[in-house]
């Protein structure tokens, strides 16, 4: 299943026999919330979920997105009328960032039918409402395990054994900088693919043809396990998204840099180069 839908698929979708439940988890690394926005006009239909309380857990040793409990996220889901046998459509703001951290932990938790809408909000182009929905609940249970999950031993391990893909900023992870966490750098032997390469200037995912290309020069030859982190979670599930796009399957270590950092014992690397 392609895991991206556009506009022109979800108009067709939606005013079909199996319309999809609509998502909207529009969240800014930093604030403001989301749920004002969504509440001054979303898609006709679409219920919000709240990334930092639905979408992960508590921050704490586990960084700053931890995995929600999957009891609690499954609650949290059929809240929003998801169903087992139901599409799923994700959206956000437009970074997509948010949209594909819902859509990683849906297909993680076992759900078989999510799609992110590629470009997002933006790429909207019908009417907006401010009708917030009363969705009846859903049945989705969680049944973790689908998609790859990585610990931070896992992730050292990987970045020795396979392709460890860090999704940050190219001057957070040569250490030049870090704004959030407690120090720069990245985890040694892990190799810098920016997510934000990923996309064009409208925020829309390159080909599938040219995201292989992109990850075959970074070092995801055939064969060869791949795994992905960021700062907490979010912007690595957006590669993992661009990497599934490219038909390439990806492990994440959701705790990421912000649970990597946080321990002093854990090693760091500094500069352009993985090691």
């Amino acid at each position: 299943m392609n895991p991206i839908i556009v506009v022109s698929e979800l108009l067709s979708e939606s005013a079909g026999a199996r319309p999809p439940v609509l998502l909207d988890v529009r969240w800014t690394l930093g604030g403001p919330p989301g749920r004002p926005a969504y509440e001054a006009g979303h898609l006709p239909g679409a219920v919000y979920v709240d990334l930092d309380t639905e979408l992960a857990g508590p921050p704490g040793n586990g960084g700053r997105h931890p995995l929600p409990d999957p009891e609690a996220f499954g609650a949290a889901m059929r809240r929003a009328g998801v169903s087992a046998e139901t599409p799923v459509v994700v959206y956000d703001g437009g970074l997509g960032w948010a949209a594909a951290r819902a859509w990683w932990l849906l297909r993680w938790a076992g759900h078989p039918d999510v799609r992110v809408l590629d470009g997002g909000l933006a790429a909207w182009t019908g009417e907006l409402t401010e009708k917030v929905p009363t969705p009846q609940p859903g049945d989705f249970r969680p049944e973790p395990g689908t998609l790859g999950l990585l610990d931070a031993d896992g992730a050292a391990a990987f970045a020795r054994s396979g392709l460890l893909l860090d999704a940050r900023a190219a001057e957070r992870y040569r250490g030049d900088v870090e704004p959030i966490d407690r120090v720069g750098g990245h985890i040694p032997g892990a190799v810098s693919a920016p997510t934000t390469e990923n996309v064009d200037a409208e925020g829309r995912f390159l080909g599938a043809d040219t995201l292989r290309d992109r990850f075959a020069s970074l070092g995801a030859a055939e064969g060869t396990p791949v795994a992905v982190y960021c700062g907490s979670g979010v912007s690595g599930a957006h590669e993992v998204l661009a990497l599934e796009i490219a038909g390439i399957p990806a492990a994440l270590y959701a705790g990421s840099w912000s649970e990597w950092s946080a321990d002093p014992a854990r090693p760091v690397a500094t500069g352009p180069d993985p090691q």
